[in-house]
């Protein structure tokens, strides 16, 4: 197993962990048990996505699409719930 990528927060591990099972990819997250603790740990490091070797860089080209993305011109909401237009 090869750790490949540090995720920001849980719901990013989880969106990543279904994004790379998509692909086909198993990948196995590192230090979820650890996020409850983060008020006595320190909170940067504690979370990893790791694959197998063999499929460690596919996914990193995955992970790398997923972070570099950006949101589809004119699909953004005019309005909505928590929306503040300005």
């Amino acid at each position: 197993m090869k750790r490949i990528y540090e995720p920001e927060n849980l719901l990013e591990a989880e969106v990543l962990l279904v994004m790379l099972a998509s692909e086909g990819i198993g990948a196995h997250l590192q230090g979820r048990d650890l996020v409850g603790a983060m008020g006595e740990l320190p909170a940067i490091g504690l979370l990893n996505l790791a694959v197998d070797d063999a499929q460690a860089e596919r996914a990193l080209a995955l992970i790398n699409q997923y972070t570099s993305a950006l949101p589809v011109a004119g699909e953004e909401p005019d309005s909505g719930p928590g929306i503040l237009l300005c």
